[in-house]
């Protein structure tokens, strides 16, 4: 499984509240969702990490 690194996210309580209802929706974990949601982001935006391929 890939690292995953903590930090603590300030976020205004009403939009934590829309997330906490779309992830119970969606069956996952409020966090699970947060970084489904980054990561939809960064691949829309063409900013997604690729994955380093091991023989570079």
């Amino acid at each position: 499984m890939a690292k995953k690194k903590a930090f603590v996210l300030r976020i205004n309580p009403e939009i934590m509240k829309a997330i906490e209802k779309w992830a119970t929706d969606e069956f996952r974990s409020t966090n699970g969702q947060i970084e489904w949601v980054i990561s939809k982001a960064l691949k829309e935006a063409k900013r997604f990490p690729r994955e380093k391929n091991p023989d570079e």
